[in-house]
């Protein structure tokens, strides 16, 4: 066979074994990236074994990384149904997004500066991959929860991968402790705000208008085109996929009058329902690929050494502490199975590949990112197989002026 062959022979094999991972994760809980990192890593064992070597690596990662999180958000967006019963629930999810990586990146700080004795601006800078939320791993792992937690979760997993990328771009900034950084950081988020919706409202246009059957990749480009624009300057560009999906999933509310007559509102539902296919197909393939290569590139010596599973699980703890406290007695809501929901990976990655290298401490083993994105995937299985599938709401009952909460959903 030739070299073209057994690469395809390879690839296919990889999608097939991706997809039977899915179907195991329905039955055992056990999260499918776990599956494909154990397979990346036996790939390179192999590899090493009959001399068979990949280069490249952090480019590939960082390729599929950038285009695993659009997709990832974009599928996540095409399944939220906005209501004016759900804004609290939108809220909420947010400043959960934004206190709790606050509060994480703090104690992970403590934990890298004082323990590792790394420098406090570059301990920052490290601090912040690893309290950001992987919705790569969070959205597909919550799927038989109640509709309710299941739409916390992705909106807190996604504002915390837009929330903490905008943060990390600011922090590598040279002058990022300037008043004109500062001023430069909260004019993005304006400017963002308003791509972000001239930009869906001209997608969702051209989206209704073509009427050749391919369609879906020219809004994929042209999405992955504003998106690598943004990130070049600087802006939270994923901001818009979330835009995006979520306006063209409620686009009743977005688009309304002589408008939706021109755009044809009554044949959005089909064209919806087409792009969020293909949207999952493709979240699925790159997901597969990148948690492989992830696997691949993993030193699995390094996750036994006594630094890297001290600090590791430090970190972890400090995870899981920001999380209690800010669901038990901030946000006053589910702590059960919501606690353990905290799994790291694809943003994590592409951020901790994305340092640039005069803040690169060499005190930081590399180890701590993977042992901490396995030690996490785990905790989150371990809380949902240990956990009710299925979750009813609790029913508040108010005794003066303490509300009591009442049945099996965790918690409150």
């Amino acid at each position: 066979m030739t070299d073209t062959n057994n690469i395809l022979i390879t690839l296919s094999s990889l999608v097939i074994l991706s997809y039977l991972f899915n179907i195991v994760a329905r039955y055992v809980k056990i999260p499918s990236v776990i599956l494909l990192l154990v397979t990346g890593a036996a790939l390179k064992y192999f590899g090493d074994r009959f001399g068979i070597h990949l280069s490249g690596i952090p480019f590939f990662l960082n390729l599929f990384g950038d285009i695993g999180l659009i997709m990832i958000v974009l599928e996540g967006s095409l399944d939220l149904t906005l209501t004016r019963k759900k804004i609290p629930l939108i809220g909420k999810s947010m400043l959960s997004a934004i206190l709790i990586l606050a509060g994480t990146c703090s104690l992970i700080y403590l934990v890298l500066h004082n323990y590792l004795g790394i420098q406090m601006r570059n301990a920052i800078i490290y601090s912040i991959p690893l309290a950001v939320i992987s919705s790569a791993i969070a959205i597909p792992s919550v799927k038989e929860l109640s509709e309710h937690k299941k739409e916390f979760i992705v909106y807190e997993s996604t504002f915390s991968d837009i929330i903490g990328i905008m943060v990390f771009n600011f922090a590598i900034l040279d002058n990022a402790l300037s008043s004109e950084s500062f001023m430069d950081f909260f004019l993005n988020i304006i400017y963002i705000i308003l791509i972000s919706f001239v930009s869906s409202a001209l997608l969702v246009f051209m989206l209704n208008s073509i009427t050749t059957h391919i369609k879906s990749f020219l809004i994929f480009a042209l999405l992955i085109l504003i998106y690598s624009f943004g990130k070049i300057f600087h802006l939270p560009s994923l901001l818009l996929i979330l835009v995006f999906g979520m306006m063209l999933n409620n686009n009743k509310y977005f688009i309304k009058g002589k408008l939706a007559k021109i755009l044809h509102l009554e044949k959005m539902s089909t064209v919806t329902a087409e792009l969020k296919l293909l949207t999952a197909e493709t979240a699925f393939l790159i997901r597969t690929f990148f948690f492989i290569l992830f696997g691949y590139a993993m030193n699995i010596n390094s996750l036994i050494t006594p630094e890297v599973v001290i600090t590791g699980s430090a970190i972890i703890g400090c995870i899981l502490f920001a999380r209690f406290i800010f669901l038990l007695f901030i946000s006053r809501t589910h702590v059960i199975p919501e606690m353990f929901i905290a799994p790291r990976g694809l943003v994590t990655v592409v951020l901790f590949y994305a340092i640039p290298a005069h803040f690169i401490s060499p005190v930081f083993n590399d180890g701590i990112i993977y042992y901490v994105i396995i030690v996490s995937s785990l905790i989150m299985m371990l809380g949902l197989m240990f956990t009710k599938t299925k979750f009813s709401e609790p029913r508040r009952i108010n005794v003066g002026e303490t509300a009591i909460s009442e049945g099996p959903s965790g918690l409150s």
